[in-house]
């Protein structure tokens, strides 16, 4: 288990399920915000949590409407309160994936060029593989320097299907 997801658990306080058109995933909030979103079958998935299902959640409830709204495709950003859990370089690495913009892709290497590491390639990589809020934090969006497509916690079909849906040729 990740330290991230360690951490989640410790700090979740609710938690919820929802049905998207590419498996059903669970949404996890702390008292500091949504904290986790992991498909089912995702590596690194925290299996059972402690907190209580609050599906009613404000926050749950708002991050299950706009991912309904983004497999629809009338949403293209993300605007939820958000609590990473992560080391101080899992973190940074999290936060530069939220600017890479629907449609759009970034390399591992253009990632750790842009946080100021252009050796850390690897050391992106795994931090972008130990994302715990899929898709709102769009680890999908990243692909090898060839532009090949490389590995996605949440499995490969699924990685194509976000990038389909946002339109990004493959």
């Amino acid at each position: 288990m990740s330290f991230a997801v360690r951490s989640v658990h410790a700090a979740c306080t609710a938690q919820a399920t929802f049905a998207s058109p590419l498996g059903a995933m669970l949404l996890a909030r702390t008292a500091g915000g949504l904290a986790g979103v992991w498909f089912d079958g995702q590596k690194d998935h925290p299996g059972v949590l402690a907190a209580p299902q609050h599906p009613h959640d404000a926050l749950l409830a708002e991050a299950a409407a706009q991912l309904a709204d983004y497999f629809a495709g009338r949403r293209r950003v993300f605007d939820l309160l958000l609590d990473l859990h992560g080391t101080g370089f899992q973190r940074s690495v999290w936060q530069a994936l939220l600017g890479i913009g629907a449609g759009r892709t970034r390399s591992y290497g253009e990632i750790a060029r842009d946080l100021g590491s252009p050796n850390a390639r690897r050391a992106v990589g795994a931090a972008v593989g130990k994302n715990p809020v899929s898709v709102i934090v769009p680890c999908h969006r990243v692909i090898g320097s060839g532009g090949a497509l490389t590995g996605y916690a949440g499995g490969m079909a699924r990685k194509q299907a976000l990038l389909t849906l946002e339109g990004v040729p493959l």
